[in-house]
This record gives structure tokens, sequence and C-alpha cells, in this order.
């Protein structure tokens, strides 16, 4: 893999720069009285380059490489567990990294998104869009049609499970290991739904 060159390093750090920017604002100030105009300030650049890395207030808060990295841990993820297996170790590749680095970043996004009307109704639609993307990948990987039914109701199932996860971990303030959450998750949709006492 190409380590990238120094603009984007640059690009990647003000990036970086401006998402912990507002997340501060936001956790100070509160979500809807923070403006992108006391975020470009506090993060010294113009607003127009806030704008260039995030076109919205919103993704201030919900654009992250989570899902790019696990879709591309799922193209390479062996089949022979099945798609749910595979998923599980394109978890274990592709979020547990950023998980170990960005524990807090992740939790306050994830709070955010959780208690703002409006974050929480763009990551509908988002969750939405990377059911759909989880989707693809499992139909091109089994040799099965992307409208197959089955392959809608297969990635629903892993985003329930995740979404179910990520909400009961922010509602305990972030105790317990998110990673080891998911994959108990997703050991259950493996087993069938198969419940233990």
């Amino acid at each position: 893999m190409t380590e990238p060159g120094l603009r984007e390093r640059k690009k990647a750090k003000t990036r970086r720069l401006i998402q912990d920017v507002a997340l501060r604002l936001f956790a100070a100030q509160g979500y809807d009285a923070t403006t992108v105009e006391q975020i470009a300030a506090e993060a010294e650049v113009s607003p127009s380059t806030c704008f260039r890395y995030y076109p919205t207030k919103e993704d201030l808060v919900l654009s992250d490489e989570y899902d790019p990295t696990l879709i591309a841990a799922l193209e390479k993820a062996p089949l022979d567990a099945g798609f749910v297996g595979a998923f599980r170790a394109a978890i274990r590749v592709g979020f547990t990294t950023f998980y170990r680095e960005d524990r807090e970043r992740v939790l306050e996004r994830m709070r955010l998104t959780l208690t703002t009307p409006a974050l929480r109704n763009r990551i509908l639609a988002a969750n939405h869009e990377i059911s759909h993307l989880f989707g693809d990948v499992i139909a091109r990987r089994l040799g099965i049609a992307e409208d197959d039914p089955r392959i809608a109701i297969a990635a629903g199932a892993l985003m329930g499970a995740l979404t179910a996860v990520l909400e009961r971990w922010v509602a305990d303030d972030g105790r317990g290991d998110l990673p080891a959450m998911m994959d108990s998750a997703l050991a259950l949709l493996e087993s069938g739904l198969r419940f233990e006492a």
C-alpha cells in the first residue's frame, strides 16, 4: 500500500482538525447552537474550507473513514464461514483499529448522532445506504443477484445488529469493548438467533 504524499497528509490533518474542533464545540455549546463560522474561526480556516471538507454541518459529525474501510475488509474477508462470518472478520479488521485509536471520538460522535434529531434522521438514511453497500458486496461475493430479497434481509440484519450494539454502548457511556460487543451480536446472528441462557 502506498503511503499518502505530503499534500494528502496535510489535507487529512486539516480535515481531522476541523472535525475535532466541531466535536469539541458541539459538546460545549450544543449542536444546534454551534455555527460553521464558529468552527471555522476556532480551527483557523475559512468557512469555505470547512464546507470543502464537510459539505454540510451534519457531515462534521457523520463523516468518517469507517465504512469504506469496513467495505474494503468485507471484500477481502474469507467466505468459508459464510457471509456473517465474513462480516465478523471484516469488523475485526476494519473497525477494531479505528476503535482502539479513536474510542473517545467514536463515542462522542455516536452520542451526538443519537441525541440530535437532525443527525439521527440523517444517520437512518446513511445506514440504509451502507446496508445496500454491504448487500452489494455480499451478493457479488456469493454470486447472487443484487436484487435477490435475501440479500436485503441479510444486509439489514447485519446493520440492525451493529446499530443495536452502538446504541447500547452509547447508553452505557462507552463501557464495554465495542468490537467484542459487535462480535457477540454477529455471533448471535451467525447462530441463527439461538439464545443461550
